[in-house]
């Protein structure tokens, strides 16, 4: 191995980033080249592939109730080509979640966003990990919603029916081509129809290789505490948890 090689391969440890790729004349070389393409695939993969509500519904019970609804669009086609859609409860779930409707401090929503694969793997260990010390300090915890076919926002329309001060939305956020399986979190303190994302604080990059899922856990049960503490979300709340988590 030539020098240069031996630099770009320590590099090449310490980032999932593509640096130093070979060539041959102008173009890549057939190896890169082919991983390329096959994290391509591997991403739009992730963009199509339907959420298996049932299954995560099923795990996502060990934690608590769920109850699983949809969005206003109807098919994965419509969601990617109509946003708004998925900004809205179809119209017979809106009764359905109000049914359930309490006196709620937090809902936790999980929708499959841009990436079904990111929430099927990692919304159960983040809310396995969260749940619990919110429940020990006294937070009323809503029923777990999985939402098919949902964007960020579905989280104010579930959050109103549900009766929530408060709404986190674990979401499948858009597929990089290293990171087909990355989650996100967005907090907002008194949602409503009208919330924008100035409202919101975002923990993102949520997997093993990157957010973690317990620290994941630490920043979200840490928003959630400052939100309610100070009664504002987004802007207004600036997320100060990592001085914490260097004591840690």
């Amino acid at each position: 191995m030539t020098a240069p090689d031996q630099l770009w391969s320590a590099l090449r440890r310490l980032t999932a980033a593509r640096i130093g790729l070979r060539r041959a004349g102008a173009s890549l070389a057939t190896a890169p080249l082919l991983e390329f393409k096959l994290a391509h695939a591997q991403a739009r993969d992730a963009v199509l592939e339907p959420l298996a509500v049932g299954r995560l519904a099923a795990g996502l019970a060990e934690l608590g109730t769920v109850l699983t609804v949809a969005s206003a669009a109807e098919d994965q086609r419509t969601y990617l080509m109509r946003p708004d859609l998925g900004r809205r409860l179809a119209v017979d779930d809106a009764a359905t979640l109000a049914a359930h409707r309490g006196d709620f401090d937090v809902a936790f929503v999980v929708a499959d966003g841009l990436s079904a694969r990111a929430v099927a793997q990692q919304a159960l260990p983040v809310l396995a990990a969260a749940l619990p010390p919110l429940r020990s300090d006294g937070w009323r915890i809503a029923p777990l919603v999985v939402v098919r076919h949902g964007r960020v926002a579905i989280g104010d329309a579930v959050a109103a029916a549900l009766g929530a001060t408060c709404v986190v939305v674990l979401i499948g956020e858009r597929p990089g081509l290293s990171s087909p399986d990355s989650m996100g979190a967005y907090l907002t303190w008194h949602p409503h129809a009208r919330s924008t994302d100035a409202e919101r604080n975002c923990i993102s990059n949520i997997r093993p290789q990157g957010t973690d899922h317990d620290t994941a856990a630490f920043r979200l049960t840490y928003l959630l505490r400052a939100m309610r503490a100070r009664g504002v979300s987004g802007v207004a709340l600036k997320d100060d948890s990592e001085r914490l988590l260097l004591g840690r």
